[in-house]
C-alpha cells in the first residue's frame, strides 16, 4: 500500500516518502490541516479542475493515505519528515489508516510552518 502524495508533480521515487517515525514506531499524522490543505475550501494549491477528486479517489482504491505536500521533500520545508494529510484522514477511512492506528498508532505532529523571512538589505533592524 503506497501513499499518495498530494502534489501534481511529485517523483515518489526521488524522495523518501515514508511517514514512520523509526524511533516511535509509529506513523506521522499531521495534527491539523496545514496552511494550505488541498481538502480545505478555495483551493489553494491551484489544482487544476477534478485534480483533487482523482488522487483521492486512487488512495481510496489502493486503501492507502495521501501525504502532505508540505512534508515532501521538495516543498518548501526541507526539514519536514513526510506525514500523513490531515484532511484526508479526517474525511477516509481506508484499510492502511485503520491498521497503522490499530497495531502502531500515530504520533501526532504540527504542519510545517514557514520559516521567518530573512532581512532584505534594504531592511533596517527594529521596524
Amino acid at each position: 500500500m503506497e501513499p499518495v502524495p498530494d502534489n501534481e508533480t511529485t517523483d515518489t521515487a526521488s524522495g523518501d516518502l515514508s511517514v514512520g517515525d523509526p524511533v516511535l514506531g509509529k506513523s506521522r499524522l499531521l495534527s491539523r490541516q496545514c496552511d494550505t490543505c488541498v481538502f480545505a475550501p478555495g483551493n489553494k494549491m491551484h489544482l487544476t479542475p477534478g485534480r483533487l477528486r482523482d488522487f483521492a479517489a486512487e488512495a481510496r482504491r489502493r486503501e492507502s493515505f495521501i501525504v502532505c505536500h508540505s512534508t515532501l521533500p521538495h516543498y518548501k520545508h526541507p526539514d519536514a519528515k513526510p506525514a500523513i494529510c490531515r484532511g484526508f484522514a479526517d474525511r477516509y477511512q481506508t484499510q492502511a489508516l485503520q491498521l497503522i492506528e490499530r497495531l502502531f498508532g500515530f504520533v501526532e505532529v504540527d504542519p510545517p510552518q514557514p520559516a521567518d523571512p530573512q532581512p532584505g538589505p534594504n531592511d533596517t533592524p527594529g521596524t
